[in-house]
């Protein structure tokens, strides 16, 4: 077998034939060109009529073979295209882009080993530039992209997210059916989130049959003036929370009237869920009990509203819910008795958890993959730079793999 056929096979190209080889500076340089003769538009894809050269000997990195950078060398021509009226750069069929300096297939290992490692070492790795890295996997990204990941949205989650110092956040919008970003924005307030639905559209706004967030006002506004249809779900672990910092509060203001040597350690023992405590745990609870029954009856009012959320009944709920905001504002705690207000201010929405089952789970799941890229990278300077970078690793993007199998037949 020619060398000239061994090396089509390795590089592993569809529609390119391989005319040689040569040696410069280390590397492998294959020269290649396509199968068709007439030049195609690289905007249309139509053929075009033999033009003028306009670059000789053009190289695009390709992967390496046996740890040799290995390169692809073919005459770049331009010619007049009827269907686009005007002059263009001919199509290869290994390079996305005319521009591109890179093939397809090393476009692709870059965006999969970006997907599990931080762009310096991208860089180092593969002996390429920072700025390179990010060209090539936003070529990927409108390569592989979903047609539209707005399609089909039911029901969503929406958070925010900081990813830089000075108040710079990122609002992203979930899809819970599918478990995966679908759309991102930098800012974190009522505007911010209502380009969501700008994006979304009038039609595909009225699909939407569950929201589901923080009791953020910001969020709460847009989702009642343009959704006012859809079920509101308040998200149980965000209230959960300002019982527990309720709790914590009492728990601080109290502990002056322990007697000397008393009370410490209590604070894990009363933010613990009763079912999880330890034997020292619950001895630590009988302490408070017996030295301070306003920090103790905090604690219960903490687990009575986790064990009412823990129920499947709506309209039991909703009564114990009510039972409870009352017996937390008769408690003379303060913490709590401004939290019981804030939950009156949300019951209905509150009760639509339980009927829904649905909560920020998952978005907080993605929050945390999201934080992780940004602590990889040790941050990013601008939010489309970390939206492009959402988009590649929390969006389920369908990359082939780059590997290719090598026929010798």
């Amino acid at each position: 077998m020619r060398a000239t056929s061994v090396l089509r096979r390795l590089v592993c190209v569809e529609d390119a034939v391989v005319q040689g080889f040569s040696e410069e500076d280390g590397a492998l340089v294959v020269a290649v060109k396509p199968r068709w003769r007439r030049p195609r538009c690289s905007q249309c894809g139509a053929r075009m009529p033999n033009g003028r050269v306009l670059t000789e000997g053009r190289r695009w990195r390709h992967l390496d073979f046996g740890g040799i950078e290995t390169y692809l060398a073919c005459d770049v021509r331009r010619a007049y295209c009827r269907r686009c009226g005007g002059e263009r750069t001919e199509a290869f069929p290994w390079a996305d882009e005319p521009r591109a300096r890179f093939t397809e297939d090393f476009d692709l290992l870059v965006a999969q080993l970006v997907q599990r490692m931080d762009k310096t070492a991208v860089q180092r790795t593969l002996d390429v530039t920072w700025r390179s890295v990010g060209r090539c996997v936003e070529r990927v990204l409108r390569r592989f992209a979903l047609d539209d990941p707005l399609e089909g949205l039911e029901q969503i989650g929406v958070d925010e997210i900081s990813f830089r110092k000075g108040h710079r956040y990122l609002t992203l919008v979930s899809d819970l059916d599918r478990g995966r970003i679908v759309w991102g924005a930098e800012g974190k307030s009522s505007k911010t989130f209502d380009q969501f639905f700008e994006s979304l559209g009038e039609e595909r706004t009225e699909d939407l049959k569950t929201v589901c967030s923080d009791m953020s006002n910001a969020f709460l506004k847009v989702i009642k003036a343009r959704v006012p249809n859809a079920t509101y779900v308040v998200d149980r672990f965000h209230m959960q929370a300002l019982v527990t910092e309720a709790l914590d509060d009492v728990r601080r203001s109290e502990l002056g009237s322990f007697p000397l040597g008393k009370g410490k350690g209590a604070r894990w023992a009363l933010l613990k869920n009763e079912d999880n405590l330890t034997g020292a745990q619950r001895e630590k609870l009988s302490e408070v009990q017996g030295l301070n029954r306003r920090l103790y009856r905090a604690y219960l009012l903490k687990e009575q509203f986790r064990k009412i959320l823990d129920r499947r009944q709506p309209n039991v709920v909703r009564v114990l819910l009510k039972k409870w905001c009352s017996w937390a504002k008769r408690s003379q705690l303060g913490p709590f008795s401004r939290v019981a207000k804030r939950i009156e201010r949300h019951m209905e929405d509150l009760v639509a958890y339980i009927r829904t089952r649905l909560s920020n789970g998952l978005v907080e799941g993605l929050n945390l993959k999201v934080r992780l890229l940004i602590r990889r990278a040790f941050g990013f300077h601008s939010a489309n730079a970390i939206v492009a970078m959402v988009r590649l690793c929390c969006s389920r993007l369908p990359l082939p793999s780059s590997r290719k199998v090598l026929t010798l037949d």
